[in-house]
């Protein structure tokens, strides 16, 4: 058992930090305000190869694996979680789909404008009165003769505004439940397809989130992803996956958090001693850098067994729930340790602070894991 990064993974992390400090630093507080996406930096991560990252090479992706997947979206994510989570939500979601569940000739068409950097993908599962309980969705595709006509609506989707490309989930038989439900390629400009609602957010403000409007959408046949009713089973492998990379982000949001508290630490004097004499804030951070340790040990296990090809709801689920919610915990605590001006823009902890919570509550709240986990141990020992 290896715990130690390859001298190619080692280069790789080092080529992601550089490449965040200098395209992706200057854009953070600028966007965060704006609550918009820098779209000059699409093809700037299509060059880098972040928008295929686990995408075989023959579709024009990267080739990586899930491990170096989950190192490069920690250190994105360290500078911005907004970033960091387009990304996961492009790869993983949109672009992972027609990876794993796609014909040859829908990988074509669709990976290889994915990778490039010509746009960023969406992924069309959450609906107002569909959220944990995704099986419950609206949305309806109905065939006739030789196209679906797709009508509902869906929500909080991650680059919905600015997707080209997308994967939306619909019930196609509403008598089998989860077993009616099928995925579909649909592109922007379609008649009948429009945005609603774009959301103004407490945190990840860059991401663009928004609503997904769908009136007698017309979609050819070739557009079904895989079997007719296989939607909601590709959808959970899907989400599996995402959940490692959900993982990751919560990884650079810590990690992020914690080096601000050690610098700030180190710096800030109060009682004519630096304050990381006290050991009040030595604990707090021998905790968090202890937890984070864990985090990434469990988040890399995760990424490994997908990489040798395993089922991993269980595994993934724990990687999410206990990352995300080292996440929210060190970025409290970076706050509590800035003091008052952990409460103001002029450090970076605010954001991670807005930002955590999104990692709790995307691809499964706390709440989910918890319950994926418990049943998983339930039926295993």
């Amino acid at each position: 058992m290896d715990f130690l990064l390859s001298e190619e993974q080692e280069i790789l992390k080092e080529s992601i930090r550089k490449f965040a400090e200098k395209e992706i630093q200057p854009l953070v507080k600028e966007y965060d305000e704006k609550g918009c996406w820098p779209e000059e930096l699409t093809q700037k991560l299509g060059d880098m190869g972040l928008l295929g990252i686990v995408i075989p090479t023959e579709y024009g992706g990267a080739g990586y694996s899930n491990v170096d997947y989950v190192i490069i979206l920690e250190e994105i994510a360290k500078v911005d979680p907004a970033v960091g989570l387009v990304v996961a939500a492009h790869n993983s979601l949109c672009s992972n789909h027609f990876n794993l569940f796609a014909s040859e000739d829908q990988k074509k068409k669709y990976l290889t404008r994915l990778t490039s950097g010509q746009t960023l993908g969406a992924w069309g599962l959450t609906e107002s009165s569909a959220g944990s309980d995704a099986a419950a969705m609206k949305t309806k595709a109905e065939k006739k003769g030789d196209h679906w006509v797709l009508n509902g609506s869906k929500t909080f989707i991650t680059n919905g505004s600015l997707a080209e490309i997308l994967v939306v989930m619909a019930v196609t038989d509403p008598q089998l439940d989860r077993k009616g439900i099928s995925s579909f390629i649909l592109e922007k400009g379609m008649d009948g397809f429009s945005i609603g609602r774009k959301e103004d957010k407490l945190g990840i403000r860059a991401s663009d989130t928004a609503e997904l409007i769908f009136e007698d959408v017309q979609l050819p046949t070739e557009n079904l992803i895989g079997e007719e009713g296989k939607g909601y089973r590709q959808a959970m492998s899907i989400l599996d996956g995402g959940r490692v990379s959900i993982a990751g982000f919560s990884l650079g949001v810590a990690a992020g958090a914690l080096e601000s508290s050690l610098k700030y630490a180190k710096e800030r004097e109060q009682f004519q001693q630096p304050i990381a004499n006290f050991q009040a804030i030595q604990w707090m951070l021998a905790d968090g850098f202890t937890e984070l340790e864990a985090a990434r040990l469990l988040t890399y296990r995760a990424a490994f067994l997908e990489d040798q090809g395993k089922k991993i709801p269980k595994e993934s689920a724990m990687a999410k729930l206990f990352s995300s919610e080292l996440a929210v915990r060190a970025a409290r605590d970076a706050v509590q340790i800035h003091g008052g001006y952990g409460f103001t823009k002029d450090y970076p902890v605010e954001k991670y602070y807005r930002d955590c919570m999104l990692a709790t509550i995307g691809e499964g709240t706390s709440e989910i894991q918890r319950w994926i986990i418990s049943q998983k141990v339930l039926s295993e020992y």
